[in-house]
């Protein structure tokens, strides 16, 4: 089977490059940036990139099966979309466009509590096939009103994010205004000025909203309230007490992203857990941390039969995606890669890169001689770590 995807946009690469062109400054530098000295950001798909196959030529022609079964569900490509906060900001309607692009290839998406669609309406496009990510509130009537309205949308799948006690120090989004309490400055709006496309689409759609927040915020907030809402909101620290109730209130399944240590992972399966996304947040959190794909050789080898185990952070292309799964990923997720399609191309920018990393990861499954996504590490040759 073959995919289609524009041929002037053959690249992640790509896509990054023209979203650059497309994008406000302080926008981009958002979605592009890690945290502190960037280190982490960089080393995470670097390390990934070390992983080498070796091919089997000799071989009766072979077909190569792309699917994938979680959590019951048998998506079409071992990938989906990790959830980012804030798309709207980066480009109008970018959570819509890309929940309706992952329902139409049959790949999941997962919403942020914390980005600009809302859960009814996300689960709209998707028909009930969407997953929540949970940023843990810290007032109990907003968390079980949150997990009510994610389960009356049908959503199978709730992701709670564990890798952000605190923000992140991003040098970046200080500059531009973006830490929190915001504060935009003539700088922001002589960026705006520059990109008239994106002006004009966000005019027409409207300021981006935190959607899924808006029932519990004060009406007519100003940005310095706006941060006081959300330091008041929400309680970053995950531990056991507050998983507890969720996974008795929560009758589908629950999924911990951030995950990167032996003691998280022991903690996660005594409570319970279906599964855990080894992440770090996408080097935007600790950025003297492991790479995810470390972390993940470490803990497959003592969990992989006890857990479902997937990965995000760092990966960026189909060749990434095949690299994650021979180290022991079930399953991946990607977020810049993603928005840089959208930010390039916008209301095609999800069907043209989920097509993209469909096709690069088809190609390299042909390549190798590996019919299942589940024999990745049946090829593998060696690590470099």
């Amino acid at each position: 089977m073959s995919y289609s995807f524009l041929s002037k946009y053959p690249s992640v690469a790509d896509l990054r490059a023209k979203a650059a062109r497309k994008m406000p400054k302080f926008a981009f530098e958002y979605l592009d940036g890690g945290c502190n000295e960037d280190v982490n950001l960089e080393k995470n798909t670097k390390e990934i990139r070390e992983l080498e196959f070796i091919p089997q030529y000799l071989k009766s022609n072979i077909t190569v099966d792309l699917k994938t079964t979680l959590f019951g569900h048998t998506y079409d490509a071992p990938f989906g979309v990790a959830p980012v906060g804030l798309q709207g900001l980066m480009w109008p309607k970018a959570p819509e466009i890309l929940a309706r692009a992952a329902h139409e290839h049959n790949l999941p998406f997962i919403l942020s509590t914390v980005t600009t669609g809302s859960i009814e309406t996300i689960g709209e496009i998707t028909e009930g096939k969407a997953w929540f990510q949970l940023y843990h509130p810290a007032k109990t009537e907003v968390r079980d009103d949150l997990l009510k309205r994610a389960a009356a949308a049908a959503y199978p799948v709730l992701v709670l994010l564990s890798d952000v006690p605190t923000f992140g120090f991003r040098p970046r989004d200080i500059r531009n205004g973006l830490a929190m309490p915001p504060k935009m400055s003539i700088n922001n709006f002589i960026q705006i000025f520059k990109r008239p496309e994106w002006a004009a689409k966000t005019l027409l759609n409207g300021q981006p909203e935190f959607e899924s927040l808006k029932p519990y915020m004060p009406k007519g907030l100003d940005l310095k309230q706006l941060g006081k809402f959300m330091d008041e909101t929400f309680d970053g620290r995950l531990n056991e007490e507050k998983i507890k109730p969720i996974r008795d209130l929560w009758k589908g399944k629950i999924v911990l992203k951030g995950v990167a240590s032996e003691a998280d992972m022991e903690k996660a399966i005594a409570l319970g857990i279906d599964g855990i996304i080894v992440s770090n947040h996408g080097g935007r959190q600790l950025d003297a941390g492991q790479s995810t794909i470390h972390a993940l050789r470490d803990l497959k080898e003592k969990f992989s039969d006890k857990i479902t185990l997937m990965m995000d952070s760092g990966i960026r292309s189909g060749p990434d995606i095949a690299r994650s799964m021979a180290q022991g990923a079930e399953f991946t997720f990607m977020g810049r890669s993603f928005m840089y399609g959208v930010g390039a191309l916008g209301n095609k920018g999800g069907d043209h890169t989920m097509g993209l990393i469909k096709t690069e990861l088809k190609q390299i499954m042909e390549q190798i001689g590996c019919e299942n996504t589940s024999d990745f590490h049946k090829f593998l040759v060696k690590t470099k770590h």
